[in-house]
């Protein structure tokens, strides 16, 4: 039995340049992983079937799911049955179906001794979605392209976060529609989109402006997530921001005794789900999954 954490992700800043030829949107994003995190326990089983069991009921198990997909885009001789204790909300940007993906093919490729190097299990992970690379290393990371273009940047000393989940959704195929961002490609113009973002981030993290092309258009679908990032900055947080395409946001603070005074107020609104966590850097992140019990 192989048992992992798998942490969801925040993103400081998030802009969406243009569709691609292939129909995927070009991104140019600075990652975060954060203490939140679901949990993945791992068993063998002496024939070839996977098996996906979750304790939230609105988590489908099927052939659907990630883990699942995972699982078999590794290999179709082994089987294993798989728990998920989940707590990062579902539809909410943090990442967490791309962050059990990534965290199946790691244990798998232990627990069925496949050896299979990290470019093969991050090219997979691709294959999968684009957040998916981002969660083998965690920490900090300037992603571009569709995102799987990863730059790994010195670890960072742990920042408080509230993250918030509204009773309130929008779907990222929504999210992307109603953006409506320019094309930025011609089929004999590719060049456009390798120069269109050149050096778009500091190294230094204080430089980078807490901003997500999505806000916009997620807070005039769903007035109730731009009220959350509104209650985020009264409750003391130094600042707010739509997490992925939505529908959680969360707000960074200055010190845990500020969080946790905060923690009081948000926890008051009905139907929200809130969280207490922290940035966790790629040191802390590595280490948190490769010693799994």
């Amino acid at each position: 039995m192989l048992k992992l954490p798998s942490f969801a992700k925040i993103n400081w800043t998030l802009r969406i340049l243009g569709r691609r030829p292939d129909g995927y949107h070009e991104v140019a994003t600075v990652l975060q992983s954060v203490s939140l995190c679901d949990e993945l326990v791992f068993e063998l089983r002496d024939d070839d079937c996977v098996s996906l069991t979750c304790d939230d009921p609105a988590i489908p198990v099927g052939e659907t799911n990630l883990i699942v997909r995972a699982a078999r885009a590794l290999s179709d001789r082994h089987g294993a049955d798989i728990r998920l204790v989940k707590k990062i909300p579902a539809k909410g940007g943090l990442g967490g179906g791309s962050s059990n993906a990534a965290i199946t093919l790691l244990a798998l490729n232990r627990v069925w001794g496949l050896n299979r190097e990290a470019g093969d299990l991050r090219e997979i992970g691709a294959q999968l979605g684009a957040d998916v690379p981002f969660f083998f290393t965690g920490g900090t990371a300037v992603a571009k392209g569709i995102g799987t273009e990863l730059e790994q940047v010195p670890d960072f000393p742990p920042r408080p976060v509230i993250i918030v989940t509204p009773n309130a959704s929008v779907s990222s195929a929504t999210a992307y529609a109603a953006l409506n961002a320019p094309s930025l490609t011609t089929p004999d113009s590719v060049s456009i989109l390798s120069s269109s973002f050149t050096e778009p981030f500091s190294v230094d993290r204080s430089q980078w402006p807490l901003h997500n092309d999505f806000e916009g258009v997620i807070f005039e679908r769903e007035p109730e997530i731009g009220r959350a990032k509104v209650a985020l900055l009264e409750a003391g947080a130094r600042g707010a921001l739509l997490a992925g395409s939505g529908s959680s946001v969360f707000g960074i603070f200055s010190d845990a005794t500020t969080r946790d005074r905060a923690l009081e107020n948000l926890r008051c609104e009905a139907g929200w789900r809130v969280f207490a966590c922290h940035t966790i850097s790629h040191s802390e992140y590595c280490q948190a999954i490769s010693t799994g019990a």
